[in-house]
């Protein structure tokens, strides 16, 4: 059995929360080593975290001391839940002391060398990993990312219509929940009765991502996919859930029922390979008229799944439809983890003396 100790970066806030949180019971994965900023190194865990997870702190995590965020920590590699603010130097200098450093921040996602990865869609990118300890001389490190929280949910249910179809242009209005902003987040006075139609950088995020994960890798780079797309991005006031209402034009016109079927059939490497986190389903297609629901939809294959419904024709492009992903499993924490096991399971993670 594969066993691999990990270390998390930026552990106290939301995102390595989720993390510690997800990793209790993992078959593959101890927590062995935690960072975070000055102010909370040299303390245990337990008496320095504000836990916002109904389900207690793991007692053997909660007894670890924080270490500061230098590459020296007990770890075979790490998951990083840094803020943007302090990640980008942070990963390079983890992955040029030779670690392997699986980011959910967004400082390196669109480097040419960094795979932006989801498992199911994408998993061809990994072989990134080889040009990138070459361009920067790491010898076991790496930094691989998983993409915006919103573009997550998003190309796992574009890419089997993508494959089947054809997509030429799309336009996506999302609503994405409070936690998506982190802890405290946003103010209880603005969210509550309110809906913000503004996040700030997460347009472009949502019109950039898509086409490199969707894109072709060709010579050791990324040709990014010929898709034009329209992103508005709001703030809305559920806890978790990512909502997206999307129109598509495709090159090859098909019906509704043909587009749910392919989403109803597709499987990716995670499921081929029973990666631990892998729902076995990723995307569920939802036949009533008012679903998904972000409360009733979100845990589907335990925060993993996609859940797609209202399918059918749209008057101004081809095809119309709704989808949701839990953004702190699918969209954050629980995606790097399938990351992580992907890249452990193709061997670009392997354990340090």
């Amino acid at each position: 059995m594969k066993t691999f100790r990990v270390g998390v970066l930026g552990a106290t806030g939301t995102v390595g929360q989720q993390f510690i949180h997800r990793l209790r019971n993992h078959p593959w994965f101890r927590v062995t080593a935690l960072a975070a900023s000055e102010r909370s190194a040299g303390k245990r865990y337990s008496e320095i975290v504000r836990w916002r997870i109904a389900q207690g702190i793991p007692e053997d995590v909660g007894a670890l001391t924080v270490q500061p965020l230098e590459a020296d920590l007990d770890c075979d590699f790490c998951f990083s839940a840094m803020d943007s603010s302090v990640a980008g130097p942070a990963e390079v200098e983890f992955a040029r002391a030779g670690y392997p450093v699986i980011s959910n921040s967004s400082n390196h996602r669109m480097d040419a060398d960094v795979p932006l990865l989801v498992p199911e869609v994408n998993p061809e990118h990994c072989a990134l990993v080889a040009n990138q300890r070459k361009n920067h001389n790491y010898t076991s490190g790496f930094i691989a990312t998983n993409p915006n929280c919103s573009a997550a949910g998003l190309v796992v249910a574009l890419k089997p219509i993508h494959e089947a179809f054809g997509i030429e242009a799309l336009n996506v209005v999302t609503m994405q929940a409070l936690s998506g902003a982190g802890y405290p987040g946003v103010a209880s006075l603005d969210s509550t009765d309110n809906v913000i139609p503004y996040i700030g950088g997460e347009e472009e995020k949502l019109e950039s991502e898509p086409r490199k994960i969707l894109g072709r890798l060709n010579d050791g780079a990324i040709s990014p996919a010929e898709i034009r797309i329209s992103a508005q991005c709001h703030r809305v006031p559920v806890i978790d859930g990512h909502m997206e209402a999307v129109s598509l034009k495709l090159h090859n016109k098909v019906s509704p029922a043909d587009i749910s079927a392919v989403l109803r059939e597709f499987r990716g490497e995670p499921q081929r390979l029973k990666l631990p986190s892998a729902p076995a389903q990723p995307i569920e297609v939802r036949a009533e008229p008012d679903r998904p629901q972000t409360r009733l939809d979100r845990d589907a294959g335990n925060g993993m799944a996609v859940v797609v419904g209202r399918v059918r024709p749209c008057h101004v492009l081809d095809i119309r439809m709704v989808l949701l992903s839990h953004n702190l499993g699918r969209g954050a924490a629980g995606a790097a983890i399938l990351n992580a096991e992907l890249l452990a399971e193709a061997g670009y993670i392997t354990a340090r003396k």
